[in-house]
C-alpha cells in the first residue's frame, strides 16, 4: 500500500471532525503503561537511513542465491522461471482475499481454476480445492476429511513414521480433543516399514497415511496399501511430493482416496520459511467433506463461460457451526504462482525437472558412497533425496561444509529418529550442477579426514 503522509494540519482537521483534541485521546482505553513512548524505540533515522541499515541487515541472511544448499526435509531449492515473478506481481494479483464476488473476480476465478485442474492432472484425481497455507495444514486437514467421510464412526488414523515428522506434530495438533487413536507413528524412532502398517488398519480405521516419496527420499508402489485399506473400507491418504509427480506414477493410478502435499516448490522458491502452498486433492465424491476452496466453471446469463465458488455450503461464511472448514483466506497469491509454473513447463517439463533431481541425486549418493567412513541407505528406490550415515556428528560436518566451503549441509536425522542418530538426509534438486556436487564430496571427505 503507498506510504500517505499527513501534515499536522490534516492531523487536526481530523481529530476535529470526531470531535478530540489530541491523538492521545485517540488511546485512552489503552493502559498507561502500555502506552507509547513507554516502547524502548532508537532515535528516528530518515527514509535514506533506514534503507541502507536495513540493506545492512539484509545482506547478513544466508540464501541459496550465494550459497549452494542441499537441505530438504520439506522446503527444497528448485528453480522457479522469471515469468511467475512478473505476472504474479501484477496488482490485480496482489491478495490472497478469497473472491467471494464472482462478477468482478473472473480472472482470479479462472486462475484458480486453472491451479486446480493441473493439480488435478499431477495427483491423478478428480477434483482439487485452492487451498491450505502449507503441505502441514493440508496434511491435518486430509486426515479431518477422512472422520468427516465415515461419519465420524471410525476414530482411528494410521500414520507412517516416515510422514513429514512436522505434518505428524500437525496432525496431532488439529485433531486434538477429537478423540482420536493414531498409531503407528508412537516411536519417533521406529524402523516400521510401510508393509507393517498393513497389520494395524481394521474396521475401526478411517484412514492411513503414507508419504510418496517418504521423508526419507524412498517411494514404492502403494498398490498393496491402497487395497488393505480399502477392503477395511478406510481411505487411502498420500502426502506427496508435485515435483516427484512429474515423472513417478500419480497417487491416484495406486488407489489414493485424498492426495496432499507441500506445493513450495512450484514456483513459489523458499522465502525464509513462507508463504508456502498446501495443495490438496481428491475422489469427486468427498468434494462436499474437503475443507478449502473449490472454484467451478458454469455459464453466466448470456451463455458465455464464467466461474464461480462452489459448494458454499461447507464453508463457515454460510453456515458457520456445521462447516468442514474456517479457512477465510485461500493461498491464492501461491496458488497463481504454482499454476504460471505448472503452464509454463508443461508436461514436458515437469518431467524434466523430475529427471533432473532424480539423476543428480544418484550420482551425488554414488559417490559420496564411495567415501571412507559414508554410507549411503540403498535399502529403496529414492526420488531428489537420500540417507547418508556419517562419521561425525552431523552439527560438526554441517559447520564445516558452511565455514570452509560455504556449502549449505543437509538435515540431521538424529532429532526426529533416534535409531538415526548421525545420519544426515541430502536433498539434490535441479539447481546442484555436477560442479557443486563434487564440490560437496570433497567437502565432506576433508571434514572427516
Amino acid at each position: 500500500m503507498p506510504y500517505v503522509p499527513h501534515s499536522n494540519r490534516d492531523r487536526e482537521a481530523m481529530l476535529a471532525a470526531i470531535g478530540l483534541q489530541s491523538i492521545a485521546e485517540l488511546f485512552e482505553d489503552v493502559p498507561e503503561q502500555a502506552r507509547f513512548p513507554n516502547l524502548d524505540l532508537p532515535s528516528a533515522l530518515s527514509e535514506m537511513e533506514v534503507r541502507k541499515e536495513l540493506g545492512i541487515l539484509s545482506s547478513l541472511n544466508l540464501t541459496t542465491t550465494d550459497y549452494p544448499s542441499f537441505l530438504g526435509a520439506g522446503a527444497s531449492h528448485h528453480f522457479v522461471p522469471a515469468v511467475v515473478d512478473a505476472l504474479i506481481s501484477r496488482g490485480e494479483f496482489y491478495t490472497a482475499y478469497t473472491p467471494y464476488q464472482p462478477e468482478i473476480s473472473q480472472g482470479t476465478l479462472q486462475a484458480i481454476f486453472e491451479y486446480q485442474t493441473m493439480i488435478c492432472a499431477l495427483t491423478g484425481m478428480e477434483i482439487s480445492n485452492a487451498s491450505h497455507y502449507d503441505g502441514a495444514t493440508a496434511t491435518a486437514e486430509a486426515v479431518i476429511t477422512a472422520i468427516n467421510a465415515k461419519r465420524m464412526k471410525r476414530r482411528k488414523i494410521i500414520l507412517s513414521p516416515f510422514v513429514h515428522p512436522e505434518y505428524r506434530a500437525v496432525v496431532r495438533t488439529y485433531t486434538q480433543g477429537m478423540e482420536l487413536t493414531i498409531v503407528g507413528d508412537n516411536d519417533a524412532g521406529s524402523d516400521t516399514e510401510p508393509e507393517s502398517l498393513d497389520e494395524m488398519i481394521d474396521e475401526e480405521t478411517a484412514c492411513v497415511m503414507l508419504q510418496y516419496p517418504d521423508f526419507l527420499g524412498r517411494f514404492e508402489d502403494l498398490s498393496y496399501m491402497a487395497e488393505a485399506a480399502h477392503a477395511a473400507g478406510a481411505l487411502m491418504v498420500v502426502v506427496a511430493d508435485p515435483i516427484a509427480l512429474g515423472m513417478l506414477k500419480p497417487p491416484g493410478e495406486f488407489g489414493a482416496d485424498i492426495v496432499v502435499g507441500e506445493g513450495q516448490g512450484l514456483g513459489a522458491g523458499l522465502n525464509f520459511g513462507g508463504p508456502y502452498l498446501g495443495f490438496f486433492a481428491a475422489k469427486k465424491k468427498y468434494a462436499r467433506k474437503i475443507a478449502g476452496r473449490i472454484v467451478g466453471q458454469t455459464v453466466d446469463t448470456e451463455g458465455e463461460r464464467g466461474f464461480v465458488l462452489t459448494l458454499s455450503t461447507r464453508e463457515q461464511h454460510i453456515r458457520r457451526e456445521r462447516a468442514t472448514s474456517n479457512i477465510c483466506s485461500n493461498q491464492g497469491l501461491v496458488a497463481l504462482a504454482a499454476a504460471i509454473y505448472m503452464a509454463a513447463l508443461g508436461k514436458c517439463g515437469m518431467r524434466q525437472t523430475a529427471e533432473l533431481c532424480y539423476h543428480r541425486a544418484h550420482y551425488a549418493a554414488r559417490k559420496i558412497d564411495e567415501l571412507k567412513g559414508f554410507t549411503v541407505l540403498w535399502d529403496m528406490p529414492f526420488f531428489k533425496e537420500f540417507t547418508v550415515r556419517c562419521p561425525r556428528p552431523i552439527q560438526e560436518i554441517n559447520n564445516y561444509l558452511l565455514e570452509k566451503y560455504g556449502i549449505i549441509g543437509g538435515y540431521d536425522l538424529g532429532g526426529a529418529y533416534t535409531s538415526l542418530k548421525d545420519h544426515m538426509l541430502l536433498c539434490v534438486t535441479e539447481m546442484n550442477p555436477r560442479k557443486e556436487i563434487d564440490t560437496l564430496v570433497e567437502a565432506l571427505r576433508e571434514a572427516t579426514s
